[in-house]
Order: structure tokens, then sequence, then C-alpha cells
């Protein structure tokens, strides 16, 4: 049976995505429960997919119940359509849009196939994570042990108001040394001076 792993991009920032793990007979109602428990999103809104090109135009739509709204062809339905029968191309490519209001969009493109199950892993799984996911509602994200790890990797506890004294000493030095030179050459000048006479 094969595997199929897809790479889920956040629309907004393609550093930040989800692998995820799906045997080819799972349906698209098994992906798009996967993507959201990746993105720590709820449960609770409409979502669709569509097959799409290379340029991420949008294609043949897979949407998780017919709603009230015009289409162009009639949509296949999630729990209907196994993932396999939509792969179409080695590098199979779909957006994926949850919440309508919200229209949080994510790019899912096909990055490996295999033909070996991991008998420990239970399929749909989330295999790879990067990138610190956006909040669903806009205040989740920051909070506890990823705050933290914001304020190691990017040293925020340190100088609060971002101005570092690095440097200061530095110039501070210089200015003395010339002033310092300046005072030894007009001693020396009025030593000449005085020679003269």
């Amino acid at each position: 049976m094969a595997v199929l792993r897809f790479r889920v991009y956040w629309e907004e920032d393609d550093a930040v995505y989800r692998d995820v793990a799906i045997k080819h007979t799972q349906n698209f109602k098994d992906l798009h429960e996967t993507i959201l428990k990746a993105y720590e999103f709820d449960n609770k809104h409409k979502a669709t997919f569509h097959r799409s090109n290379d340029h991420w135009q949008r294609g043949r739509e897979i949407s998780l119940e017919k709603y009230e709204k015009d289409y162009k062809a009639e949509p296949l339905i999630m729990d209907a359509t196994a993932v396999g029968t939509e792969i179409r191309e080695p590098n199979q490519k779909f957006t994926y849009v949850y919440d309508f209001n919200k229209n949080w969009t994510f790019l899912v493109e096909l990055i490996n196939v295999t033909k070996e199950e991991n008998p420990k892993m239970t399929y749909p799984a989330v295999v790879r994570t990067e990138g610190i996911a956006p909040s669903q509602y806009g205040t989740k994200g920051l909070v506890g042990d990823k705050l933290a790890e914001i304020e190691e990797k990017y040293d925020l506890s340190a100088g609060a108001d971002g101005f570092g004294t690095e440097g200061e000493d530095d110039a501070n030095s210089v200015n003395d040394e010339e002033e310092t030179q300046g005072e030894d050459e007009e001693t020396a000048q009025t030593e000449d001076d005085g020679a003269s006479f």
C-alpha cells in the first residue's frame, strides 16, 4: 500500500510547514483533520481542497460538504474521495482553505511516495513540524514554552529597549586618545619654541 507524504505550507510564510504522511486509500477528510491537528486549529469551520497546478491555480474542488454557493463543477466530497484518486502527477499540489471567514490558506504538495508502511505509525500522521504555527484566533500562539523559545533564539530578554552598550567604550577611548595626542603635540611645540631663545 502506498504512503503519500505531503508538505503543508502556510500560504503567508513558507518557512512554516508540516509534513503529513497518509495512505493513498485514506480520504481527504482524514487529510483535512490531520492538517488541523498539525496546526493546532479547531474543527468548527467550513473547509475545502482544490486540485492545483504548479502555479497554485485552483481546479477541481474537494469539499467537506456541499455548501450553498455557485460551483463551476460539482464538488467531490472529502469523506467519499480517496487521496490517491486525485494524484495526477509526481508532485501533485492542492490548496486547502479553512474557515471561509478568516480564509486560512495552506499549500499542500506531494513530496514523496513510498510503498513501505511504518508499522509503528498510525496513519495519517504528522511526521515533521517546522516554524511556529499561526494562531487561529489571534492570541494563543506565543505563550509559555514557545515564547521562551523565541526569547532564547533572539535573545529578547537582555536589553529591553533594544539597544546594547557594545561599542560605546571603544568610541570613548578613541576620543580620549585623540585628546591626549593633541595635548602631547602642543607640549612639544611649546618646548621647541622655548629652545629657540
